[in-house]
């Protein structure tokens, strides 16, 4: 039989994930790049060439290397746990010649349209009609992986603030920020305080005169580096927590953090209080920005209510002189490409996130069109472990009503945890959202079958960080290095750091076997009880 050809829109991470996927289920991926290069968002330019969505030159991760990893491609030891761009961009790289993906890529290619080929409903096929060296020519694909993302558009919502189009200063968005050179010695608003509004503000107060970071919300503020110098979402995210959080109620959650963020430094002294609980919206990820507040090189203010010609006005009445302004304003969903207009209207409306539910065949997929609390990387790969396998016929999807009840669920779900944004139909628990996709393929670990064949591994996965390599230790995709990849990654996150040799005490070791006995215990016990609930 013929493999069947799929087409990949977008070599970034999960592009390149996308085509991998691809030829692990016997398929034939061509992936299409508007751009000379991979790495979609990582790949930094000074000057980009093409009106993309541009990174800053200081910019890292928010999250550790560990938990950020391809599933079957750890990260070198010696990386630092949270990447500057120019190294996720070497790891990058390294992954897609490790694989041979790049034989598999198209450059400056641009997606002009797609759309169903007139037999769709028994075909399931789809005419794409590409642009190359000023000449278009169609091909026709048995399925389409949409991974261009959802930075593919800024929001700069001008028309909201009155008064901005006679501001004699400049203003920009950080699509187009690079670094702080052009702001020395000037009086600077930044508006928005998600994580790039954050990064930026306080980057620019080390040269400006003054910045002034407007928020209409407020903000939780995440550190990097948590409890005992620990990366943290490789301390927070284990299934450890996830289990004790499933029994919790939502409140007691929200309010255990709460405290915890304010015991580095209180929220509402700093201006910077909430109108939310912690996990009703996208939190902010920022070491330094405390440090600015404290110091005077930012201050918080409310929205801003209008410009001058040389000044802004708060909404709590405050004027101040400034010189310019940067929207840090974040991004709005674009698929010009798409010509399908009921796609379209349910673009954020797809079964678990990847596949619209009105197609009379499931032969198209969107990955990593969704906001994780955690990295992109491991969650768009799975979407495209799965989707391939619906691809190849070897899964099914539910019907359509059943899909359409389960995205009416998570939407109910999502309107009463969350606050209603433009992005809260995209944000998924990074673990349960993981699981959830696992158990469609086949890949999620049995973990009480694993604490009786390999109780060693099984505490690593239990208490320490869900890394995405437990996600290859059985099913199809599984990787014979899976197990070793678990048990090394504290060495991975600790060598980094340890460039000053000391010599260990022995304490932290026997915490740790002292912990692990613990566990057992308490996990014969909860194996106890299942079973007299079982038998009873």
């Amino acid at each position: 039989m013929r493999a069947k050809k799929i087409a990949v829109i977008g070599a970034g991470v999960s592009g390149l994930g996308a085509i991998k996927s691809c030829l692990e289920e016997g398929l034939e991926p061509v992936c299409f790049e508007k751009n000379n290069d991979i790495g979609g968002l990582w790949n930094y330019e000074e000057t980009p060439k093409n009106r993309i969505p541009g990174i800053y030159k200081s910019l890292t991760s928010n999250t550790s290397k560990e938990m950020t990893a391809f599933s079957d491609f750890p990260m070198p030891d010696h990386y630092p746990n949270y990447l500057h761009h120019s190294k996720m961009m070497e790891y990058i790289r390294m992954y897609a010649s490790h694989f041979g993906l790049i034989n598999y890529i198209q450059f400056q290619t641009k997606v002009c349209r797609v759309k169903k080929r007139p037999d769709f409903s028994s075909s399931g096929q789809w005419e794409v009609v590409v642009e190359m060296d000023g000449k278009q020519k169609t091909c026709i694909f048995d399925g389409i992986m949409i991974c261009s993302g959802h930075y593919n558009q800024k929001h700069f919502p001008l028309q909201d603030f009155s008064g901005i189009k006679k501001f004699r200063g400049k203003y920009l968005h950080t699509w187009e920020y690079k670094h702080p050179d052009n702001f020395v010695g000037k009086r600077v608003v930044v508006i928005g305080i998600g994580n790039s509004g954050a990064d930026v503000a306080g980057e620019i107060s080390r040269v400006a005169e003054q910045i002034f970071l407007s928020t209409r919300r407020g903000a939780w503020i995440w550190n990097r580096v948590w409890d005992n110098g620990n990366p943290m979402d490789a301390t927070l995210f284990t299934r450890y927590n996830r289990t004790v959080q499933k029994f919790c109620p939502t409140f007691l959650i929200n309010r255990w953090t709460e405290n915890k963020l304010n015991a580095r430094f209180n929220h509402a002294n700093y201006g910077l209080q909430a109108k939310h609980r912690i996990f009703s919206h996208q939190t902010v990820i920022n070491d330094d920005l405390p440090n600015h507040i404290i110091s005077g090189r930012v201050l918080i203010k409310p929205n801003v209510k209008e410009f001058t010609e040389t000044s802004a006005i708060f909404e709590d009445g405050t004027e101040e002189k400034i010189d310019a302004v940067v929207f840090a304003t974040g991004y709005t969903f674009s698929l010009p490409f798409l010509e399908d207009e009921d796609i379209l209207d349910n673009q954020h409306s797809m079964f678990k996130c990847v596949f619209p539910p009105h197609l009379e065949k499931p032969t198209l997929a969107f990955i990593g069109l969704l906001q994780p609390a955690g990295s992109i990387i491991p969650t768009s790969e799975l979407q495209s472990r799965w989707a391939v396998r619906v691809f190849a016929g070897l899964q099914k999807l539910p019907s359509e009503s059943d899909m359409l009840a389960e995205i009416n669920r998570r939407k109910k779900e999502v309107e009463k945890q969350c606050v209603k944004s433009p992005g809260s139909v995209r944000r998924v628990q990074f673990i349960y959202y993981m699981d959830e996709i696992a158990s469609e393929i086949g890949v999620k670990p049995n973990l009480f079958s694993l604490l009786i064949w390999d109780t060693k591994l099984a505490m690593e996965m239990l208490y320490g960080p869900c890394t995405p390599y437990q996600y290859r230790l059985q099913g199809p995709g599984k990787w014979t290095g899976a197990r070793t990849a678990i048990l090394t990654q504290r060495n991975r996150i600790l060598k980094p750091l340890r460039t000053r040799v000391l010599k260990d005490s022995g304490f932290s070791s026997s915490l740790f076997l002292f912990k692990s006995i613990c566990a057992i215990i308490l996990l014969f016990l909860a194996m106890l009880v299942i079973t007299s609930m079982v038998c009873h």
